[in-house]
């Protein structure tokens, strides 16, 4: 076994543009990226669709399914094609808790669908919440209410009233005197409940006061408050405050004792705060007032090792064989890093969804506090601190794997600004730079890579011909670099995605890799 230290470096959200439109990566300045690319072995992965589990090519990669992939070397059936799976075969509806949820409609409870209104395909599909909708009308529930959470970043960024038609359109073709529904309350996504990894629950307490409590601005629709807000601010679809659907008897969907809530989201990060909020009985993040009594389901169960949340319609992958426990297995020690916004990602999602570690004392993680802040407003990001971290751990000596995330890429790519990106990518290149130096001083291997694309494409054309802000993440593929000039490294015919990086770190180690994974891309 070899046992030269590994680094491998995730530049979240860079890819290679097939258009050329808003293309940050190109733009910036990024002499050491271009040095590697031109003189280091390299390839392109892909890191969205089928390479990924996703259901077909046409679905974006994601931070998530991106790093399951990268962390366990194989393809597992993801998010939404999970979900389209249990949907057609009928699972979803025969599950517990399902039933469960239907249920509260005998005692004259509301059941609740509080989701991402969008067909992103990364945190939610608007046909999964039509096919519930249609089956809880089928089913006997006589009250449905829907909160509904604005993208813009997964789809075009002013896009909302596209689904909120197509929303509106099918609660009126359901809508007679046995079945009672409509929209209830809303929000921009980065405005409202979808915090993650803890970094602002001030949005999940607006979600709370906003779903739960019907508390805030109201409007007589959501078209209504959409156009209100975006002829007021100006703001895009993931920045519209908080809304509250009222009539003259007061808001339409309250949730109290007795109801039911749906999170109809299927990918975890951004669904976890909001599901402790209903779920746990000690609960100190805000004041909730009084927690009222509901059947709480997610649509996946968002993470195995909390049991959060304890009710859920779809089983979610059960990923074995990572890399993690390869290496753990051949005594080799394990060091990942990043800032919040991308700490659940080297961790967690890597680890093939498991908040723990598989051994204490081979694995050490360490989370960078994100800023606080709009980060187009500081486009750097953590990128130096992460830096800083990862060469501390090289020259600790204690480490065989290294892994750490830039998030600059993707975090600032979804706010639209692409002046920010070259920003952001010039000053990731800095960091590439002092890494690169550091991994030959030490005689390290360095890995560099993406998990999809994103900073690469900010710009698309519409179907009217306009060229406009893009937010969402690309289809195009990503890099795959290897630095070390005392290997005579070879790659091999692609194509390759993201699970065949795995194996690629175990053959860098000398390590024979599970008969499950994909093949290693080093000949």
């Amino acid at each position: 076994m070899n046992k030269k230290p590994v680094l491998l470096v995730v530049m979240d959200g860079v890819g290679f543009s097939k258009t050329g439109l808003g293309d940050g990566v190109t733009l910036a300045h990024t002499p050491t990226l271009d040095k590697l690319m031109a003189t280091c072995p390299t390839t392109r992965l892909q890191a969205h669709g089928t390479a990924v589990g996703l259901p077909s090519d046409d679905d974006m990669g994601n931070s998530e399914v991106g790093h399951n992939a990268l962390g366990c070397g194989q393809v597992y059936s993801q998010g939404a094609k999970l979900v389209n799976e249990s949907i057609e075969n009928g699972k979803i509806f025969a599950s517990d808790a399902w039933k469960d949820v239907t249920a509260v409609s005998e005692k004259n409870g509301t059941v609740h669908f509080l989701g991402l209104l969008s067909d992103g395909n990364v945190h939610s599909n608007i046909g999964h919440l039509f096919a519930m909708l249609e089956h809880a009308k089928a089913d006997g529930v006589k009250k449905v209410r829907v909160h509904i959470l604005l993208d813009g970043r997964d789809v075009p960024a002013t896009s909302a009233l596209t689904y909120v038609d197509a929303l509106e359109e099918k609660l009126a073709a359901l809508r007679d005197d046995s079945f009672d529904a409509c929209i209830a309350s809303g929000g921009g996504r980065m405005k409202v409940t979808m915090d993650r990894y803890c970094a602002n629950w001030d949005m999940v307490r607006l979600g709370w006061d906003t779903h739960v409590k019907g508390l805030g601005r109201t409007f007589g629709s959501a078209k209504e408050a959409i156009e209100t807000y975006r002829a007021e601010l100006g703001c895009i679809d993931q920045d519209l405050p908080a809304f509250v659907i009222a009539d003259e008897a007061g808001p339409l969907g309250r949730i109290v004792d007795g109801d039911a809530v749906v999170l109809f989201n299927f990918r975890g990060d951004r669904a976890l705060e909001i599901s402790m909020a209903f779920e746990n009985e000690e609960f100190t993040e805000f004041d909730r007032g009084a927690r009222p009594d509901v059947v709480y389901a997610g649509m996946l169960q968002y993470d195995g090792d909390l049991h959060l949340p304890e009710r859920f319609l779809v089983n979610p992958p059960d990923i074995r064989n990572t890399l993690s426990e390869l290496l753990i297995a051949n005594g080799l020690s394990q060091y990942a890093v990043s800032e919040t916004q991308k700490f659940g990602h080297v961790t967690y999602f890597w680890n093939g969804n498991r908040s723990g570690k598989f051994d204490e004392n081979l694995e050490t993680f360490n989370e960078i506090p994100s800023d606080n802040i709009s980060f187009d407003l500081r486009p750097w990001m953590k990128c130096a601190e992460i830096t800083d971290d990862v060469i501390a751990a090289i020259e600790s000596g204690k480490y065989d794997f290294i892994r750490c995330n830039f998030p600059n890429g993707d975090m600032v790519g979804h706010t639209g600004n692409l002046d920010a990106v070259i920003t952001s990518m010039s000053a990731l290149d800095l960091m590439l730079a002092r890494l690169v130096k550091v991994c030959e001083e030490k005689g390290v291997t360095l890995v560099v890579t993406a998990d999809h694309g994103n900073a690469d494409e900010m710009l698309e054309v519409n179907k009217k011909g306009k060229t406009e802000i893009r937010t969402a993440h690309s289809l195009n593929p990503v890099p795959f670099i290897i630095f070390d000039k005392e290997r005579d490294i070879t790659f091999g015919e692609g194509p390759y995605g993201l699970a065949n990086v795995a194996p690629t770190v175990a053959t860098l180690f000398g390590i024979e890799a599970p008969d499950c994974w994909e093949k290693s891309i080093i000949e």
